[in-house]
Order: C-alpha cells, then structure tokens, then sequence
C-alpha cells in the first residue's frame, strides 16, 4: 500500500514539473513570439521611412538634372556668342592693323617728300603743326589767369589749371619779362611738335600772342610735389618708383637718339617731370632744350657752349664749369632724380649720402621707408646706378641706352607685373570684382596687353608668350592644337579695360 502511495506522489510530482516545464516553454515561446513581432514592425518602419527618403532623393535628382540642362545650354549658348564676338574683334583687329600700316605707309611717302623738297622745321617757317589758339581762349580757360587755378611756377612761367573745349587743360604762360621767352617759346613749339613719346608731355595747342602753351592736364602733378606728398597724396611705392625711374630713362634715351637732331633736355628735375592718372612719368620743360645735328653725335668734342640752367642740384658740374652742354647733362641730372626717388631725400648732399652709405653696407637706413621694403638687392643696383650717372667726369657716367637700360627693363618688368597684381586686388576689392573677359585666363589678373591667340581666346601678352615659347602647341583653355603661333592684339579690349579702369579709380 506505502508503495502505491510512493510511486502515485512520485508520478503526480513528475507531472508537476513537466507541467511546469511546459508552461515555462509556453512563455518562452510567447516572449519570442512578441519580439519577432515588434522587430518585423521596426523594420517595416524603416522600411517606409527608407522609400519616403528614396523618393524624395528622385525627385530633387530630377530637379537638378533639369536645371543642370537648362544651364549648360545658356553655356552652349554663351560660348557661341562668344567664339563669334571674339572672331568679330580679330576681323576688326585685323582691319585696324592693316589701316595703321597704311597710315604709316602715307606719312612716310610724306616725310620723305618734304625731305626731298628741303623743307625746313614748322618754326623756322614761322608756322605751327599744333593749333593754334587765340588770347580769349586763353584767358576764358584760365577764368583770366585766375590765380586760385594756378598749379605751378617757376622761373620761366606759370602754370593754370584750365577748361578748353570741353576738356581739363594745364595751360603755361611764359614770363613776358623774360628777356628768352620767346626764343623758349619757339623752342618748345619746335620740339613738341616734332616729337611725340608716352614719357614726354602732350601739346595740345599754343597761343603765339600771349606766349602760352596748352598741355594734357596731369593730375597726379609733378614728382616734386608727390615726393612730399603735397595735399597729403599718398607715398608712392618703390614699385611705382622703380616705373616712373624707367619712363624718364625712356624718354631720354628718345630725345638724345632722335634724328636728324639729338635732343638735350637741360633742365630735368623732379618739378619738370609730372604724372598722370595712372603715375605714368613725363617730361615736361622743354622750353630750353638743345638741338645738334649728326656731325656732332658719337664724337668725344662737347657740342655746344651755353649758359648753364636749371636747378643747382640736378646741374652737370662740367656743365657749370664749362657751359659746355651734351646729352651726359642730362645723365647726370637723371642720376640725382634716381637718387631722389630711392632716398625721399632733396638733392643737395644726396649723392655724398648715398655714396657713404653704399661703401659702409648701410644702404638700407637710407632708403625711403614710405616707398615700402625696397627689394634689398634692387635697391644696390639702383644706387649704384645712381651713382655712376652723377659721376664728375662725363666720361665715366654709363650709356642710358646699352648699359641703363640693361638694368632697369627686368626691374621694370617685375614692377608692372606687381602693380598690376596690387591695381587688380584693389579694384576687386573696392567694386566686388571685374568683368570676366578683362581677365586673362592664365594669369587670373586684369590684362594690360590683350592679345588674340589662335584658339579664339584673349590673354595677357606676357603669359600666352611663355606659355608659346615654353614649347606648347596647344591652347591653354581647350588643349587642342594651335593651328598657328601668331598673335594679334585685341586693341577693342584693350581700350575697354584702360576706360574702365579709369572710370572706376575717379
């Protein structure tokens, strides 16, 4: 009987926990159940959210790829307008050009007629090849010599500011007092008319009656005076320095080797040498320059005996001692005006300064810190220069054209290409850009010298020419082969730039 009762407890206890067992599984089973559930609605949540995503994605893809068609046919389009614009402007370019050639053709065929006719000079005939303009314009320009319109004077005359025919005039009217005025009248005439040079001045007109002359107006005023910084101009920088040393170096190198006669300034300082809008250099006082025939030119004789003119300063000491004059005065002077634009210094004193400073290494205190930092290297070349113009014999100052020259056209160069850099930064910055075609692809940089190469494209005549000389055959903006290496100068463009630029520094 226990027995029995044994073996039933045993198997109501086995059946216990096998019940047990099972509804353990059972909820288990349940568990597992709910989270396959809850899982499969987290994903078809992601799922939807994931489509709604895709969808949207389409849809702004095919937003874009519509708009991106619409905008590389307004390209297509541009390019056409474009490539014909540019073909315009080479046709034009070449129709200028073979214009310009046939004008020189003509004025040639004239000198040589007047040359076979024996005529002589404009002056020496008693007549002008300038206009001629009569006392009240004159005096109507200058408001009658109104002296708050006086911009210059010296010992020669006086300069006004004035407004004839429509256009900004300096206008010089020679001291009546002056025993030479009209020999200096007649002078200046002779010269201004004859000669024509970026670096020497503009005349525009005379007026015999009243001795006056009529010039482009500069506003930049003389180098004097931006020296000082007269009305509190700003300094100019070593960059402009180095330009304005090299257009007076030009325009003397002009003067002495113009034919048939050698031309002899005399009188160069910084008053005489004036700047325009853009600080380009000038020469201006002609009134006593110095004319000699070949017979005198590449002999070592002095050419002609006058009285010494001219700031004591800038003066050839043989040219005092002697009154004998050659184009070495003018050397010499430009020596000092060299000198005077690398120190800020005045004249008197300047070329022992220097020369001190030089032998001791200490150049550098010397020079004008408004100018900015002077390339320390270029700087002892330039003084060097300096140097051997004002040397006391003549026979010892350098050629300006073989060894001067030589010097200052890589400074000259490296100058523009910084001042074009430094006017283009100034120009983006204060008007928030340029107009894209007056950039040169290469350089990214406002051009100053357009040119048309064979791809169609305009660029800077520096960069499309290194770029051709460098052994490239083919365009720098499509890579295609250049059917030629000719070079055309876009002078439309170029017009267009220097207006805009202009218009935009006022």
């Amino acid at each position: 009987m226990l027995r029995e009762l044994e073996s039933v407890r045993k198997q109501a206890y086995e059946e216990k926990c096998s019940r047990e067992k099972a509804e353990r599984e059972l909820l288990e089973a349940f568990q597992k159940a709910r989270d396959s559930e809850n899982l499969y609605l987290r994903e078809v949540k992601q799922r939807n959210e994931t489509e709604e995503k895709l969808t949207t994605t389409m849809e702004e893809v095919e937003r874009l790829t519509e708009r991106t068609d619409e905008l590389c046919a307004k390209l297509q389009e541009e390019r056409k307008k474009r490539l014909a614009l540019e073909k315009r402007t080479a046709h034009s370019d070449r129709i200028v050009k073979d214009l310009m050639l046939q004008r020189d053709k003509a004025v040639r065929e004239i000198q040589a007629l007047h040359a076979k006719k024996g005529e002589s000079s404009a002056t020496a005939e008693g007549k002008m090849h300038i206009t001629e303009l009569s006392c009240s314009e004159i005096k109507e320009a200058t408001n009658n010599f109104d002296h708050s319109l006086k911009i210059g004077e010296g010992v020669y005359g006086s300069v006004y500011k004035g407004f004839l025919r429509h256009t900004n005039v300096a206008i010089k009217k020679l001291n009546p007092e002056s025993t030479q005025s009209q020999s200096q009248f007649n002078q200046e005439v002779e010269i201004l008319s004859r000669v024509r040079h970026p670096n020497l001045v503009t005349l525009i007109g005379a007026c015999k009656e009243d001795q006056a002359f009529v010039y482009e107006y500069m506003p930049n005023g003389s180098l004097d005076d931006r020296l000082a910084c007269k009305d509190n101009s700003k300094p100019l920088s070593w960059q402009l320095r180095t330009r304005i040393i090299s257009d007076v170096c030009s325009a003397l190198i002009f003067l002495h080797s113009n034919k048939p006669h050698s031309i002899v300034h005399s009188d160069l300082k910084a008053s005489n040498i004036i700047l325009d809008r853009n600080n380009v250099a000038k020469l201006s006082g002609l009134g006593v320059c110095r004319m000699f025939n070949d017979e005198f030119r590449n002999t070592t004789t002095l050419y002609r005996h006058t009285h010494p003119k001219g700031s004591f300063a800038y003066i050839d000491p043989e040219y005092v001692m002697t009154g004998d004059l050659t184009p070495q005065s003018d050397v010499y002077s430009f020596g000092v005006v060299l000198l005077r634009l690398l120190t800020g210094r005045p004249g008197f004193g300047l070329l022992k300064d220097v020369q001190r400073a030089t032998e001791k290494g200490c150049l550098e205190a010397l020079l004008d810190s408004s100018a900015g930092d002077w390339p320390a290297m270029q700087a002892e070349q330039l003084a060097r220069v300096g140097l051997r113009c004002c040397e006391i014999r003549r026979k010892n100052r350098p050629d300006l054209k073989t060894e001067v020259w030589t010097v200052l056209e890589p400074m000259l160069k490296s100058a523009t290409n910084m001042l074009c850099s430094l006017s283009f930064k100034s120009v983006s910055e204060d008007l928030g850009g340029v107009p894209s075609y007056f950039i040169c692809p290469i350089l990214q940089d406002v051009m100053r010298e357009p040119l048309i190469a064979a791809d169609g494209f305009t660029y800077e005549a520096e960069a499309i020419r290194e770029w051709i000389d460098s052994g490239h055959h083919t365009s720098p903006m499509t890579n295609l082969e250049l059917l030629h290496r000719d070079l055309l100068p876009n002078h439309a463009l170029r017009s267009a730039i220097q207006e805009w630029l202009q218009t935009n520094a006022n």
